[in-house]
């Protein structure tokens, strides 16, 4: 017999399971962050299932490097350019990742043919633009609100960042959690040569290395040992600058990355607006505590045994490094990829025939 995920579905199977996805996101490859780890990471799996899954992404168009970001494309769209490229894939399913201009064209598309789409909220934006500008978050939540209002769903990684939408009067709300690669991220990963020199404990920061991720609070630390930085980003000269003791390592991925991890004594995560913090498992997954500070994104994944969260980031450094690595695996276990990309496909909304028919008119030029 054949599966439904592998043919083209009915109605009533499509409304239960799309089959025929499009997902639009102004975050994707060259970039490396979490955002597009977990968008490509789920279209690999909904295509290993059978799905066709399209992604509309700056690729496809004309861009420019973002203010303060220049490895963040943005592209620049044109009336009727995306909703020319929906036409053609005709999904079954709309799915707009970002709050960016490919996504507002999307939004805009839909919208004006009472499309229903579901939207995610990846990132912090009120908060990156606070520590970028020195204005208020409030400035900018009429923004994030304006663009997810539409949306028949909205999906979200923690019980926090649900609590802090639903303040703000966003309540069509789902869970989408996230995963870990446990073939790539585990404790045997060989760790890096650099370390082979480096005084203990080795402390261990990932991710972009960019104000909002507050690293300096990392590379401030008073305790005892060798601070690493694995990544880069537009503030990299600026830190490695300014706290020559500190090892930079650049970009790793794969197993490399994995290296770092495993090799390293403490995780540190200082970012104080990261919506997730995806860092954070692949960490566990190769038996390596993590210190954080109290707040949303490590309140809502980390649990005592695996992790330690305080006020002062020097006294969640002291608790993590007491803690068991073993304990730290057989916590990530919990959180696949499989389970995350089912729970995506679940928020989705399928569309009825006649929302297919109207996706499918080809725009004006």
């Amino acid at each position: 017999m054949t599966s439904p995920l592998l043919s083209r579905p009915s109605a009533e199977t499509r409304r239960a399971a799309p089959n025929s996805i499009a997902i639009v996101t102004d975050a994707w490859h060259p970039q490396t962050n979490g955002v597009v780890r977990t968008l490509s990471t789920t279209c690999e799996i909904l295509r290993r299932w059978g799905h066709d899954v399209t992604v509309i992404s700056p690729e496809d168009y004309p861009s420019f490097p973002a203010p303060t970001y220049p490895e963040i494309r943005l592209a620049v769209t044109w009336p009727g350019a995306v909703g020319r490229q929906l036409a053609r894939i005709k999904p079954e399913a709309v799915h707009i990742a970002t709050e960016g201009p490919l996504g507002f064209a999307a939004r805009r598309y839909c919208m004006n043919r009472k499309v229903p789409f579901t939207t995610a909220y990846h990132t912090q934006f009120p908060d990156y633009f606070a520590r970028r500008t020195g204005l208020s978050a409030d400035w900018f939540w009429p923004y994030i609100r304006r663009f997810h209002r539409p949306a028949e769903r909205i999906m979200v990684a923690t019980e926090t960042i649900r609590s802090q939408l639903r303040a703000q009067g966003l309540t069509q709300l789902t869970h989408w959690s996230r995963g870990v690669d446990l073939s790539c991220f585990s404790p045997d990963a060989p760790p890096p040569p650099e370390y082979a020199a480096l005084e203990g404990p080795i402390m261990l920061y990932v991710g972009r290395v960019a104000i909002e991720k507050n690293i300096e609070a990392f590379l401030e630390s008073a305790r005892v040992g060798t601070k690493v930085v694995v990544g880069d980003g537009p503030a990299r000269a600026a830190l490695q600058a300014k706290y020559p003791d500190a090892v930079f390592l650049g970009k790793r991925t794969g197993r490399d990355l994995a290296g770092c991890y495993a090799g390293a004594d403490v995780f540190v995560f200082p970012s104080k607006t990261d919506t997730f913090g995806l860092v954070m498992i692949e960490a566990l997954a190769c038996g390596t505590p993590v210190a954080a500070y109290r707040v949303p994104g490590p309140v809502d994944i980390l649990s005592d045994g695996v992790g330690a969260m305080a006020d002062e980031l020097d006294r969640a450094i002291a608790r993590a490094l007491g803690l068991d690595g073993a304990d730290c695996v057989d916590y990530a276990a919990g959180f696949t990829w499989e389970a995350a990309t089912r729970q995506f496909l679940n928020g989705l909304v399928a569309l009825e025939d006649e929302q297919c028919v109207s996706l499918q008119a080809t725009p004006a030029l």
